[in-house]
C-alpha cells in the first residue's frame, strides 16, 4: 500500500517568498508527522543555493489530510534545512520557534485575516478589460453577480481548508471586486503560521482548477482602490484578563525604533499600501485607538467595553511572512508585558 504526500515549502525568492511543492510516494499508510521522512530538493532552482552545492533538506513540521487528492493522501508543510541540519538562511520558522518557546508561559494566540485578489487574463476578476468597474463600496460583503466575482473558487477553497482540518474561522468578500479574505485562528504562533501557509497553498491550488490566479499583492490595482492586508489579531493571557495589558502592548509597539522595525518586515510594498488612505495609517507614523481602522493598531470597541481582549495590528501586508509577523509581535509585546510585571 502507498500514499501520496505533497511536500510544501517556502522558497528564497525576494522580496516575497513563493510556495513550492512536489509529490513523494510513500510505502505504508499515513502514521503522523514523525513517520514522514525528510526529503530534499534543488535549491539552485528556488533561490536557496548555488549550483555547485545545491542540495537542501525538507523537514516535515506540519501535516494534514490532502482535500484535493482525498483518500489517505496528505499535505506536508516542511521547513528548509542545510545539509548539516541547521536552519537554512530562508527558514524564518526556526526564529519564531525560539521566541514562541521563550514566551510560552504568556500563552500568546493569533488570528490572521488573509486578504487576496483573483486575477483572470491579466485583470482583477470583475474588472472589464481596458476599463474599471463601479467605484468600491458595494462589493464588501456583497451579494449578486454584479458585485461578487469568484465565489465558486472561494467556497471550494473554504471546503478544502475545512476538509484539511485547518483552523479557518471565516470568509468574506472585500472592498475591491475580485478581492476576498479568509481568517485563520485563534491559534498559537507556530500553529497559525503553519496553517496560514498551508491555506495559502490550497488557495493557489484550488484556483488552478478554475483557471484563475490568486495574488497576495498588497496593492494589486493602483489608484482609489483598497490594498490587501493581513490584519493580525493578537493577545496574551494577561491581555485576555485585563485592559492595562492591552495598553502596555499598544504602547510597546510605538516605542523607539519598534514601528520601523516591524513595518520593514511586514511585507514588500508596504509603503504602496500604508498611505493613510483606504483604511490605513501612514507607514512612517504609529498610532493606536479604539475602533479606529485608520490607526496602525486598533483596539476593538468591545475590548474597551469589556476591559480585556486583544488588539489588531492593521499594518501587515497580504504578502507578509506569518512566521515573521507573529515573532515580532510576541517578542515586542511579551517583553514589554514581562518588564511591566503584567504576565
Amino acid at each position: 500500500m502507498t500514499f501520496k504526500a505533497e511536500y510544501i515549502w517556502i522558497d528564497g525568492t525576494e522580496p516575497t517568498a513563493k510556495l513550492r511543492s512536489k509529490t513523494k510516494i510513500i510505502e505504508g499508510s499515513p502514521a503522523g508527522l514523525d513517520a514522514l521522512p525528510i526529503w530534499g530538493f534543488d535549491g539552485s532552482s528556488t533561490n536557496q543555493a548555488e549550483g555547485h552545492a545545491s542540495d537542501c533538506v525538507l523537514k516535515p513540521v506540519f501535516t494534514c489530510p490532502d482535500p484535493i487528492r482525498g483518500g489517505d493522501d496528505v499535505l506536508v508543510l516542511c521547513e528548509v534545512l542545510n545539509i548539516d541540519f541547521t536552519p537554512h538562511a530562508t527558514n524564518t520558522r526556526a526564529a519564531l520557534a525560539e521566541v514562541a518557546e521563550k514566551f510560552a508561559a504568556q500563552e500568546p494566540i493569533f488570528g490572521i485575516e488573509q486578504e487576496y485578489t483573483f486575477f483572470k487574463d491579466g485583470y482583477p476578476l470583475g474588472f472589464p478589460k481596458g476599463g474599471f468597474p463601479a467605484p468600491q463600496g458595494g462589493y464588501y460583503c456583497g451579494v449578486g453577480a454584479d458585485e461578487i466575482f469568484g465565489r465558486d473558487v472561494v467556497e471550494a477553497h473554504l471546503d478544502n481548508c475545512l476538509k484539511a482540518g485547518l483552523g479557518i474561522s471565516g470568509i468574506n468578500a472585500e472592498v475591491m471586486p475580485g478581492q476576498w479574505e479568509f481568517q485563520v485562528g485563534p491559534l498559537s504562533p507556530l500553529e497559525v503560521s503553519d496553517q496560514l501557509w498551508v491555506a495559502r497553498w490550497l488557495l493557489y491550488r484550488t484556483a488552478e482548477d478554475f483557471d484563475i490566479a490568486a495574488t497576495l499583492d498588497p496593492k494589486p490595482v493602483k489608484g482609489d482602490w483598497n490594498g490587501a492586508g493581513a490584519h493580525t489579531n493578537f493577545s496574551t493571557k494577561a491581555m485576555r484578563e485585563g485592559y492595562d495589558a492591552i495598553i502596555t502592548a499598544c504602547e510597546s509597539l510605538g516605542e523607539g525604533s519598534k514601528p520601523l522595525d516591524h513595518v520593514k518586515n511586514y511585507g514588500a510594498g508596504i509603503d504602496d499600501r500604508l498611505t493613510g488612505l483606504h483604511e490605513t495609517a501612514p507607514w512612517d507614523k504609529f498610532s493606536y485607538g479604539v475602533s479606529n481602522r485608520g490607526a496602525s493598531v486598533r483596539i476593538p470597541w468591545q475590548v474597551e467595553k469589556d476591559g480585556k481582549g486583544y488588539i489588531e495590528d492593521r499594518r501587515p501586508n497580504a504578502n507578509v511572512d506569518p512566521y515573521v509577523v507573529t515573532r515580532l509581535l510576541v517578542d515586542t509585546c511579551c517583553s514589554a508585558l514581562e518588564k511591566a510585571g503584567q504576565v
